[in-house]
Parts: structure tokens; sequence; C-alpha cells
């Protein structure tokens, strides 16, 4: 990805040598069934968020080296790309882009959303309106999902912003209040479609990236790994040994290429209609 020396936001928040220490794993949650809910990426961080009470764990200080400083700047240029993608396509639907905040942490950070480890990898907070990142899981991505590549880290950014999409368009609080009302086998195929859909908005963020021609070759194929290789069936399978469909809550690799591909394709924002029938 060409990202050098392009525009940086200025709504990057820079907490790492904050809070630090590992978050202790509570609710009798095994560490191999954790895995599969930790690394999925954009839940709802109420699964794993709030499982330390506040103040525990040990502070660490952290220094951020020349890599960390590239990668910080490397993240900013990517969310301003968001903010210019979506502010464009919300203004030709009338509606008005609110730029998020992205929050660097290490360690432990204190959200909205409660207090939470660098386990639970990338989340968006609806309440603040803001995306946490722990650098590190860059790491896990490359190492133990196997999906190297900065376009790869940029499509994580890309689909937490899509669920900063889904909350100014009012998607996330339709569907927390009908899960409300559901069993828990239905309430996930909810999330599923709503994860989905940001994987889709990913997808038509990537659209326009690559109109832009910042894209090098092969970047599209390092978010199509990233996709692919975070998929409930996969992880299941890698932390279980089998796979529980109905206990899905992002979908299966194969869904999530196919709905972060056609945002890819198209482009447009109302082709990303997970939620209707026959879909996903």
């Amino acid at each position: 990805m060409r990202w050098v020396n392009r525009r940086q936001s200025g709504n990057v928040e820079d907490r790492r040598g904050g809070m630090g220490g590992a978050l202790p794993i509570g609710g009798g949650i095994g560490t191999l069934v954790l895995v599969v809910v930790v690394y999925l990426l954009g839940g709802d961080p109420s699964a794993v968020i709030n499982q330390a009470p506040s103040g525990s764990g040990s502070r660490t200080t952290t220094q951020a080296g020349p890599r960390d400083d590239d990668a910080k700047k490397f993240v900013a240029v990517v969310l301003a790309d968001t903010e210019d993608v979506w502010h464009e396509l919300l203004r030709r639907h009338k509606r008005e882009y609110r730029e998020p905040k992205l929050v660097l942490f290490s360690g432990q950070v204190r959200s909205a959303c409660g207090i939470a480890g660098a386990s639970v990898g990338p989340f968006y907070c609806p309440p603040d309106e803001k995306v946490y990142i722990d650098l590190s899981f860059y790491n896990e991505l490359k190492n133990r999902f196997n999906a190297p590549g900065d376009f790869a880290q940029a499509y994580v950014i890309a689909h937490e912003i899509g669920h900063h999409v889904q909350n100014l368009l009012g998607t996330s609080d339709k569907v927390q209040n009908m899960q409300r009302r559901m069993g828990q086998k239905e309430a996930n195929q909810l999330s599923v479609r709503l994860e989905l859909q940001a994987d889709f908005f990913a997808g038509v963020w990537a659209h326009y990236a690559q109109k832009r021609g910042i894209l090098d070759p092969g970047d599209i194929e390092e978010a199509l790994g990233a996709a692919s290789a975070i998929g409930d069936d996969r992880l299941q399978q890698q932390s279980k040994g089998y796979v529980v469909p109905d206990s899905f809550t992002h979908g299966s690799s194969a869904q999530r290429l196919h709905w972060f591909r056609k945002g890819l394709e198209s482009g447009k924002l109302l082709e990303g209609n997970t939620f209707a029938a026959g879909s996903p």
C-alpha cells in the first residue's frame, strides 16, 4: 500500500504506555474457547471487556521506537483515507459523517465499553465512537493467522470503521434492540449479519482506495487473506478441533470473503444489505 507521505488523520489518540498488564480470564472460560472470542475482529467487546476490576493488573510503561512510530503513521494514513471516503459516500446519501477517534494502546485500555485487554483484539465502542487497537494484534495477524501485509492491517481498521458507519446509520442500535428479544442462536445470527456488513463496508473503502491508485500489486490478496483467516469456522477448527455453526458471531471464512469482495467490486453503499432475506 502506498501510504508514505500521504495525509495523516488528526484523530489518533496514542495511549501506549498507559494501563498495562494482562486481564485475568474469568467466568470459567477456557483458554482454547477464549481464543475464538478474542481474536475475532470488531465484535461486541462486552463479551470479554470488564473481566477485570478497575485497577487490576500491573502497570507498565513502554517507549515507542522507530517501528512503532511508523506503525502509528500508517494507522493515521489509513484512518485519514477512510475519512475521505466516508465523508463523500455519506454525503451522497444526504448523511453527515462524524469522524471517530482511533486509540492506540498497549496492554489495557479504558473505554466507554469498559476496561479491555490486548487479548480482545481491535474493537469499536459505540458509546464513545472510538476504535481501539493494540498494535501487537498485527503480529498475531501475521504470525498466528498467516495474514501478513500492510493492506491486511488496513482491512482491520476499515472493518472497525465499518462498525462506526453502522452506528451512525442506526443499524447497530436496531440490531441490539432486536437481540434483546431473541434467544442466543437467533441473536448470534444477527451478529453475523452485522459483522458481514462491516466486511462489506471495508470492501467499499478498498474499492475507492484502488480507484485512487494507492494499492500495490498483491494488496487485495492480503485483505482477502485476512478476511478468510478470521472466519468463525476456521478459528473454531483451530482452537477446538470442530465447528459449531450456531455459535458463529462473525461469519464463516467464505461469508466474510464474499461480502468483502462484493463491497470491493461494487463500491455502492446500498448493495450491502446483509439483513435481507436469503442473506448472508
